[in-house]
């Protein structure tokens, strides 16, 4: 009688073992992932389904592309999470439909070749209060949307498409003549300067009320309606979900932001092919805000803006949320177009800190390591670490810290003027409103053909604090800029500068420079500027012709620069 009960009771645990192997297989974190994390950063916890499993098509739908498939969605999202949870399949096959909104407990699962494509039907968005680039407004329902569910995933190796070429204005400057005609002759209208294309009066109506980027801040809330095709949304927004999964699909052509998890917790976003146009404005790849416990990797980008890209809150709005971005791990990436691979910044007033990015690629990206903010944002970002990064062709700065960003691209623009953002070097009081960035590590950079090797820029009134870069190799056309920063270490770096000096310093202290290379191209390869500019060694190893290699400005104080 033992042995027949204790057979069944074997078997049992053997099928519940099974099960959590199985379970385990499928989720796939590699625990190397974690090795080399310069902090403590906690396990992070994946989602697990049930073995349920249903198929859109149960529930009426139709992958040709034309028949709208909202309701089958909803009624097969609603049936799965009232028995529970599981897996949604969506096979082979073009699945037109409205917004999607998830559940806890949902997989949703993207079977090889098949397209989930989202209606150019703005009367299938509602308006709803969200949060966009930092601010609390009003904004069109996301495409892909969840809000505080918990254990949700969405996989497989299929496409989501946000439609957003229905949704985007488009800047001249970003387009070819015959693309700019050809996009002319579709329709919509253009701004009252002929720099801009509008889908529709709608939208230029919308930006037309608007000072402050894609917020509508000149018309009332009973008149939002009215500018509605100008309320692009993000197409996958994520807001206070816990446990989630991106493994796999493709996402592209997003109205505004492709991926935006915010204020989330025990995300793992892998294996994803992110796209949208050049062209497209807001076009970034993924915007991770206010997030905490977070993996990223083995992921491609090719956007319209910042790939991967780090915020928390814009202002005001951000500050009083007060939630930082934190404890993320960005690894095996490669970026391709984007206005930059990895991003911090410019809306970070609620503080990033405890990142390690490592073993990424950057090809063609307008600037590498993009760190940005200005006066009027406050936060704090600290405890960064960037290692083992390769780029090329990299047409702006390899490296670039500037805290007076004013929102435009790195590249200039047809309508912009060749100066860059705005600089006031007049010393404002240090307050909340005050951003600071400090204890920035970075090394093992290599960076060939690039503009500018790199570009360090604090404020006057708040330096740029503690930012280490070692064992670097940069190619450039121009050499790397400092500008109110405290706290600069370059340790093993090269610089091979084509057109100007290998560095130049300008109103900066405790700068250590040590194992520095250069190429000779006929400028001295250290520059030495600004009335404020002090303690500065340079070793005498690097610089045994120091009064031919080191030049000094006019207004410096003495003894600023020490050669030994």
């Amino acid at each position: 009688m033992k042995n027949t009960l204790y057979i069944p009771l074997i078997l049992i645990g053997l099928v519940v073992n099974v099960f959590q192997v199985n379970a385990q297989k499928i989720a796939g974190i590699d625990p190397t992932l974690y090795e080399g994390v310069e902090f403590d950063m906690p396990k992070v916890r994946l989602p697990s389904f049930t073995n349920k499993t249903v198929n859109i098509i149960d529930f009426g739908a139709k992958g040709n592309g034309m028949f709208k498939n909202t309701e089958a969605f909803k009624q097969a999202i609603e049936q799965l999470s009232r028995e529970g949870g599981g897996r949604l399949i969506v096979p082979r096959g073009i699945w037109l439909t409205g917004p999607i909104t998830l559940k806890s407990n949902i997989n949703l699962h993207l079977e090889e070749g098949a397209l989930i494509l989202f209606s150019r039907d703005f009367d299938d968005y509602a308006l709803i209060k969200t949060s966009f680039e930092g601010l609390n407004t009003v904004r069109c329902e996301s495409p892909i949307n969840a809000m505080e569910a918990e254990n949700i995933a969405i996989t497989g190796a299929g496409v989501i498409d946000g439609n957003g070429d229905a949704w985007r204005p488009v800047k001249k400057g970003k387009m070819t003549d015959s693309q700019w005609k050809a996009l002319n002759k579709s329709g919509g209208v253009l701004s009252d300067d002929g720099k801009i294309w509008f889908p529709s009066e709608s939208s230029k109506k919308g930006y037309m009320s608007s000072t402050n980027f894609n917020v509508p801040d000149l018309i009332s809330q009973d008149e939002l309606n009215s500018v509605k095709d100008f309320l692009r949304p993000v197409m996958v927004s994520l807001v206070k979900c816990k446990q989630v999964l991106l493994d796999g699909p493709t996402f592209q052509n997003s109205p505004a932001w492709n991926i935006h998890p915010l204020m989330c917790e025990d995300l793992v976003i892998r294996n994803l092919s992110v796209r949208n146009p050049w062209y497209s404005q807001n076009g970034d790849g993924l915007d991770l805000e206010s997030c905490k416990n977070t993996l990223i990797y083995n992921n491609t980008f090719d956007v319209g803006d910042d790939a991967i890209c780090f915020k928390s809150g814009k202002d005001k709005d951000g500050r009083e949320r007060g939630i930082p971005t934190e404890n993320a791990i960005v690894k095996n990436n490669t970026v391709y177009h984007a206005h930059g691979g990895f991003v911090v910044g410019s809306e970070m007033s609620g503080g990033v800190k405890n990142v390690h990015v490592s073993k990424c690629t950057f090809i063609g990206t307008d600037v590498g390591l993009r760190f940005k903010s200005t006066r009027g944002r406050g936060g704090v970002v600290e405890n960064i670490f960037i290692s083992n990064i390769d780029m090329i062709n990299i047409p702006t700065e390899a490296i670039r810290f500037n805290m007076f960003y004013g929102g435009n691209s790195p590249i200039l623009e047809e309508d912009q003027d060749a100066s860059d953002e705005a600089r006031d070097e007049n010393i404002v009081p240090v307050t909340e409103e005050t951003p600071a960035f400090r204890n920035i590590f970075m090394k093992n950079i290599t960076a060939t053909g690039s503009g500018k090797a790199g570009f360090f820029m604090g404020l006057p009134e708040k330096s740029l604090e503690n930012v280490h870069l070692e064992n670097a190799i940069l190619e450039a056309k121009e050499g790397i800029t400092v500008i109110d920063t405290d706290g600069l270490t370059l340790t093993n770096v090269k610089v091979m500068s084509e057109e100007t000096s290998a560095l130049t310093i300008y109103n900066s202290q405790n700068v250590e420079v040590k194992g520095f290379a250069f190429s000779e191209n006929g400028k001295k390869p250290v520059r030495v500027l600004g009335k404020l500019s002090r303690n500065i060694h340079l070793d005498l190893n690097d610089f045994e012709a120091h009064q031919d290699q080191v030049s000094l400005g006019k207004d410096l104080p003495k003894d600023a620069v020490k050669v030994q």
